[in-house]
C-alpha cells in the first residue's frame, strides 16, 4: 500500500468530490461502497483501505497522494463573488467554492515557479450606486485608461492588473461568472462561448467586485447592483456616454448599434445606461426592451457574430513558459499538487501536456542530417 490508512484526509475527499460536482451517492456507486461509508470517510470517522483510496483517486481525477495531504483553508464565502439567487441550490455554492479552492491552490503553486504580473487592483469601498460610478472612474485613472474612451480589451485590463482568467466548463447555468479575492485574484466565466459584449460586461462586473467589495460577502441585490453600475460606468464613462447617446422621442436604433460596435457593449446595456443616467424615462426603457425581445434580440443581438471574443492569455502563457523553461514543467506542477489529467483540465480549462519522452527512447527515430 503506497499510503498508510491512518493519514487519510477526509476533507480532501470532500473537496475533490465537490470540484467534480458529484454527490455522495455517485461516488459510492462508482467505487462499490455505500453513501454512509463515503460520508464517514469525509468526516474522518472511518479510514479506507489502500485499494479504496486508489479507486477514489481514479474516480475523482486525482492521485492517491491528494487524499493524504493536509492543505491550507479553502476559499471563504466572502472571498468568492458570485450571484447567489434564492433558488440556487447549496450544492452549486459548494461546487463553486470547491473549484475556487482548487484553482487558488494551483495559482499559488504556479506563482512559486514563475514571476506573474504584479497584483494591482485598487481598493475602493462603496456605499451606494453613485459611489460605484465614482469607483469605476477612479479605477480607469488608476490603470491609466483615460476618462472617456472605449476599453480596447477588458481581458487585458484584468490580466494586466494581475488576475488569472479562466473558464469552468460544466458549471451550473445559474452562475454566469465569479471572482475570487485572493492574493492572486481569479476571475472565472462558466461559458466560453458567450458574445463579446456579454463577456466584457461580465469581466467588468467581476472587476467591480474585486475593486469595491474586498472582505465583503456579495451575491445580494445591493452588491450585485453596485457591480453592475461599476461595469456600466467603466465601459461607458458618463461624460462620453452623454455626448454620444442619440437623443430623440424614439430610439435611433441605427445609432445605438453604431455605439455598440464602437464601445463593444450590448445595446441592451447601452439602453440601461441611458436609463440609469436619466436620459430616457421608464416608459422609453420598457419600450426599448420590448422591441429587442420582439426582434429576437433578447439574448443574441445584431453584430454579436461579428465581434470576436477576447481570449485569456495569462494562464496559457504561464503554462507555456513553464514547459519551455523545463521540459515537463506543467506535468511536474500537476504532480506537485497530486492532480491527474482530468482534475487538471477541470480546474484550468486546459489539457495536461503529455510527459516528455525519456532520453534514448527506442520508439523515437532520430533524423539523419547530412
Amino acid at each position: 500500500m503506497a499510503h498508510g490508512e491512518s493519514n487519510f484526509v477526509g476533507d480532501q475527499l470532500r473537496l475533490a468530490r465537490l470540484v467534480n460536482g458529484l454527490s455522495l451517492e455517485q461516488v459510492a456507486s462508482a467505487v462499490g461502497a455505500t453513501r454512509q461509508y463515503i460520508h464517514q470517510l469525509e468526516t474522518g470517522s472511518r479510514n479506507p483501505t489502500g485499494e479504496l483510496v486508489e479507486a477514489l483517486a481514479d474516480v475523482l481525477g486525482v492521485q492517491a497522494a491528494f487524499l493524504h495531504s493536509i492543505e491550507a483553508n479553502g476559499v471563504r464565502p466572502e472571498q468568492c463573488h458570485f450571484r447567489k439567487q434564492q433558488t440556487t441550490p447549496a450544492s452549486v455554492t459548494s461546487q463553486v467554492l470547491a473549484r475556487g479552492t482548487m484553482l487558488d491552490r494551483f495559482a499559488y503553486a504556479l506563482e512559486r515557479e514563475l514571476s506573474l504580473p504584479k497584483v494591482n487592483f485598487p481598493d475602493i469601498p462603496v456605499r451606494d450606486l453613485e459611489d460605484a460610478e465614482v469607483a469605476a472612474n477612479k479605477a480607469r485613472q488608476h490603470w491609466g485608461l483615460g476618462a472617456d474612451g472605449p476599453i480596447t480589451s477588458m481581458m487585458r485590463v484584468v490580466e494586466n492588473a494581475g488576475a488569472i482568467v479562466t473558464y469552468f466548463n460544466g458549471l451550473s447555468e445559474r452562475v454566469d461568472a465569479l471572482s475570487m479575492d485572493r492574493p492572486r485574484p481569479i476571475i472565472v466565466r462558466s461559458d466560453a462561448k458567450a458574445s463579446l459584449c456579454r463577456q466584457r460586461f461580465d469581466l467588468a462586473h467581476e472587476c467591480g467586485h474585486l475593486v469595491m467589495h474586498r472582505g465583503v460577502e456579495t451575491g445580494d441585490k445591493t452588491t450585485e447592483d453596485q457591480a453592475h453600475r461599476f461595469a456600466s460606468a467603466f465601459l461607458l464613462p458618463r461624460a462620453a456616454f452623454i455626448r454620444e447617446f442619440p437623443r430623440g422621442r424614439s430610439m435611433n436604433w441605427a445609432e445605438l448599434f453604431k455605439m455598440k460596435l464602437r464601445w463593444k457593449v450590448a445595446v441592451r446595456a447601452i439602453i440601461r445606461r441611458a436609463f440609469d443616467l436619466g436620459m430616457i424615462d421608464a416608459a422609453q426603457y420598457r419600450t426599448a426592451n420590448i422591441q429587442l425581445v420582439k426582434t429576437g434580440q433578447a439574448k443574441a443581438e445584431r453584430y454579436d457574430d461579428q465581434l470576436p471574443l477576447e481570449d485569456p492569455e495569462l494562464l496559457d502563457a504561464a503554462l507555456r513558459a513553464l514547459d519551455a523553461g523545463r521540459p515537463g514543467g506543467m506535468r511536474n506542477l500537476a504532480d506537485s499538487l497530486a492532480l491527474r489529467a482530468p482534475m487538471f483540465e477541470l480546474i484550468t480549462g486546459r489539457p495536461l501536456s503529455p510527459p516528455p519522452p525519456p532520453i534514448g527512447d527506442p520508439k523515437i527515430v532520430p533524423l539523419n542530417r547530412s
